[in-house]
């Protein structure tokens, strides 16, 4: 494994301290939550190793209303580390996936670490972010392992239907491979929610998390559902040469959250909703930036017009440094620096307001004469 540091992770807020940012737009989850605001009483809990697939209580909450038995899903660190163990369980050096880009870092450079070979699914602006199903079919040579996806997708927010997900997926056993999903913003639709993919074929790996949607990152607990029982016997052996399991206070937090979910994710969702009517409104009122409309999710990915003309690295440079406004940057997602990620749940409303306005403040004071 040839590991190397991502540009996303070496940017991150907290690496460059939250108490140099007064507007944080480059987070892609809901707001942090505290664990008192929870009403979750933990102090009962033995502390002892647990089930090596995850706590059973846990793995039936999840499964129960997707129709997936317990034994269909695997309980990770996070979602990352769900994409860690599909990607080195299933990929050798040399051997081949397409990649659908831009996407979040770790589904590019785990691959690379292992020495696979990529072949990107490209998502053009241009083209609304639109998957092209033709495309994706004419990738998918005999030497293709898997097929890496994500939708909502991250950073762009754009979805698709339930009937082209059907199409991928009879592609996807047609070709005889299989199909990652990452479906870590699925609760942030605005739309019509996707079924869960991996209850549709067992050539299909979903995976998800408690961090994004309900602002627990913290807690590093995520999954991974798969009929294929021959898979999970495996990604359990990886998760066990990793970790063996996983802290029974996560899980047990997780659990005691997912009981209570309607109730407790409900207002995370008005707030990302009333944000993203902010948001719809600063994009339809000003004439610098363009996007495609998110349709799910708590991030965009908008860039600088062509006809703009602007040192984009400046602008980088006078929004952090003069206004304290910290976005994803074009290059975190392998894009150029007209590009921008903006998370807009995460930091106050009013910040979010200011922060827009200070985006709109830079690209003026970077434009070229």
């Amino acid at each position: 494994m040839l590991y190397k540091r991502m540009p996303i992770e070496i940017e991150a807020p907290e690496g460059f301290g939250y108490e140099n940012i007064d507007c944080n737009l480059s987070e892609s989850s809901f707001t942090d939550q505290r664990l008192g605001d929870l009403g979750i009483n933990i102090n009962d809990l033995v502390l002892l190793y647990g089930d090596h697939k995850g706590k059973p209580e846990l793995r039936e909450l999840l499964t129960s209303e997707i129709g997936l038995s317990v034994e269909d899903v695997l309980i990770t660190s996070g979602a990352a580390m769900a994409l860690f163990i599909v990607a080195t369980s299933l990929l050798n050096k040399g051997d081949h996936l397409v990649v659908a880009k831009s996407n979040y870092a770790t589904n590019l450079e785990t691959p690379r670490a292992i020495g696979a070979d990529i072949s990107f699914l490209e998502l053009k602006f241009e083209n609304n972010f639109d998957l092209d199903v033709e495309e994706l079919k004419q990738k998918i040579t005999p030497q293709i392992k898997l097929v890496s996806l994500t939708y909502p997708h991250n950073p762009t927010g754009v979805m698709i239907d339930e009937d082209k997900l059907r199409t991928i997926i009879g592609i996807i056993e047609d070709k005889n491979t299989y199909l990652l999903l990452d479906e870590t913003y699925r609760d942030m639709c605005f739309v019509k929610k996707l079924p869960v993919a991996a209850t549709l074929s067992d050539r299909v790996i979903s995976i998800s998390s408690m961090s994004k949607s309900y602002g627990l990152p913290g807690i590093r607990i995520g999954w991974m559902f798969s009929k294929n029982k021959q898979l999970m016997e495996t990604f359990l052996a990886a998760k066990e040469q990793i970790c063996i399991t996983n802290s029974v206070i996560d899980q047990e937090i997780a659990f005691h959250y997912l009981k209570r979910k309607e109730e407790l994710f409900a207002p995370n969702m008005q707030t990302i909703k009333n944000n993203f009517a902010i948001l719809k409104q600063f994009m339809e009122q000003q004439n610098v930036l363009e996007w495609v409309e998110p349709k799910g999710g708590c991030v965009c990915f908008p860039r600088i017009k062509k006809e703009i003309n602007v040192d984009a690295d400046k602008f980088h440079d006078i929004l952090l440094n003069k206004y304290k406004t910290y976005i994803g940057r074009g290059h975190w997602f392998e894009e150029d620096a007209r590009y921008m990620r903006i998370g807009y749940s995460w930091d106050k409303t009013e910040k979010l307001e200011k922060g827009l306005q200070n985006i709109l403040r830079a690209i003026d004071e970077a434009r070229i004469p």
